[in-house]
């Protein structure tokens, strides 16, 4: 892939976008999806020109969260044309599978990711939002070496099994010497132990706060409206606070 001549053209493409912000997790359902997406609504909200990019191809669902409508093709212009949804330019692979399964695996999907980079022409951004692959596979292997630039955000959950590979994943992101901005807990409860505030002090990593687990948040994915008047989001906006860029 270091070879692949569309790696210089994703460079190429990301030249004009002034910082980048991919959203990982060790392992899938910790509401990494809904986080990026609500980051990237709270960015456009504050008047910030802000992109979002579901490279989460399996399981792509930021679309759903928008309430974007994927029927029509972007527009094609020298590369894609991000279409805008509630002032975020958004892309995603689902605007060319639509709500089909991805028929990919292994390399196969990071040719996908590095095809779809290539020829996707951002613009002037502040701020690019990235939900990435979850995992700590081959495709999120691959797909770290594509953003050089990145300041990563984690996102864990309060159960053990989440908070358990999140020592690995940093310990992936500091061996390619990519900068961390730090952890988010998400669905916390008032009950739960501090077991991923000191982990991210152990790992020397900034805890960047918690969201509370909101059961209502179900309700109002595809509004976005509501969504960024929710707990989830208020929530959400402190930390925000804590990583400007």
């Amino acid at each position: 892939m270091i070879m692949d001549p569309r790696v210089e053209g994703i460079r190429t493409m990301l030249c004009n976008v002034r910082t980048i912000i991919p959203v990982v997790s060790g392992k899938g359902g910790v509401g990494k999806s809904l986080i990026s997406t609500t980051m990237a609504l709270l960015f456009s909200k504050e008047g910030v020109k802000v992109g979002l990019l579901d490279l989460d191809f399996h399981g792509a669902c930021d679309h759903i969260i928008l309430g974007a409508n994927i029927e029509k093709f972007p527009e094609e212009d020298k590369g894609v044309i991000p279409p805008e949804v509630h002032g975020i330019k958004f892309m995603t692979i689902v605007y060319y599978s639509k709500e089909m399964p991805v028929p990919l695996r292994g390399e196969e999907i990071t040719d996908a990711i590095v095809e779809l980079l290539a020829i996707t022409r951002w613009g002037d951004l502040d701020v690019l939002v990235i939900d990435m692959p979850p995992g700590l596979g081959d495709t999120f292997l691959d797909t770290i070496k594509l953003f050089e630039r990145g300041k990563y955000v984690i996102v864990t959950t309060t159960s053990p099994l989440s908070v358990s590979v999140v020592k690995r994943l940093v310990t992936v992101l500091k061996e390619q010497n990519l900068e961390i901005l730090g952890l988010v807990e998400n669905m916390r409860e008032e009950s739960a132990n501090k077991i991923a505030k000191l982990l991210a002090e152990d790992l020397g990593i900034n805890y960047l706060g918690s969201i509370g687990y909101y059961p209502e948040v179900d309700s109002l994915l595809g509004y976005p409206d509501k969504i960024l008047s929710s707990r989830f989001a208020n929530d959400l906006s402190k930390i925000i606070e804590k990583i400007r860029v």
